[in-house]
């Protein structure tokens, strides 16, 4: 057959057989699929830096009929992330980005707009400044739910319905949406978490705002992290498992 080349994200790589990889990778057309690499692991392949995580690449690649695997041919570096790794903080967040695109994306599903986000918040974490991973890391967090058809209620609280206008609202894991002050009591929410007014309008923006265009505000860990955590349960309850990255990344 011949090769179809497509522009993509390298997700995630296995050692295979003596110096294969299997990549998980997020084509622009087809969505996340994986494929052998073969030779990829000896001192003399072709590959070069270009199957490292999250390489922004344009891969050729053969897909065979009723294959699980496509077997990868070549593939040219558009963007490496490399330069990231010197900064702690945005090494955790490319982290969190592969994780969390390997385990909620579906195979073989095309997800154009997951492809923009991902090379949006990439951009935006090279061109760097203070607290660039916190930017990112909240931005990615609050598409990737939303483009999964995840994303609870932000506006009201589900158990009266109150608009929570510059207000504190609370969520629990395993409850949806997120609740008033007096349902939280109501309802007897134990182990629930604040989510404050804030975090709220920084949500409300991301979705309205490219990530470029977010207003200028001093990003730290603390910034929005009440808004992360309830994202990353939405994905955690979605996949049945923890994300390994996340810890990481909140202690950064």
């Amino acid at each position: 057959m011949p090769a179809r080349v497509s522009e993509a994200f390298v997700l995630q790589t296995w050692p295979f057989k003596e110096g294969d990889l299997i990549v998980s990778f997020l084509a622009r057309d087809l969505g996340k699929l994986r494929g052998v690499a073969k030779r990829a692991r000896r001192p003399k392949s072709g590959f070069g830096s270009g199957l490292e995580r999250l390489s922004h690449i344009r891969m050729s690649y053969f897909q065979r009929e009723n294959r699980e695997l496509v077997n990868i041919d070549s593939c040219e570096l558009v963007h490496s992330q490399f330069g990231l790794s010197a900064d702690f903080a945005s090494a955790c967040a490319l982290d969190f980005f592969a994780e969390v695109s390997e385990q909620l994306l579906p195979a073989a599903e095309p997800g154009e707009k997951y492809f923009r986000l991902l090379a949006a918040v990439l951009e935006n974490l090279r061109a760097g400044g203070t607290g660039a991973a916190w930017r990112a890391a909240t931005y990615f967090s609050v598409w990737a739910v939303k483009l999964a058809g995840l994303m609870p209620e932000l506006q009201a609280c589900v158990g009266c319905g109150e608009v929570l206008e510059n207000q504190k609202a609370y969520f629990s894991r395993h409850r949806a949406g997120i609740y008033c002050q007096d349902c939280r009591r109501s309802l007897d929410l134990r182990g629930s978490w604040e989510l404050a007014a804030e975090s709220l309008g920084i949500a409300d923006e991301i979705l309205r705002t490219p990530v470029a265009g977010l207003a200028e505000r001093t990003w730290t860990q603390s910034t929005a992290a009440d808004l992360r955590r309830l994202l990353v349960q939405q994905i955690e309850n979605q996949i049945e498992r923890k994300l390994i990255t996340v810890p990481v990344l909140e202690f950064a």
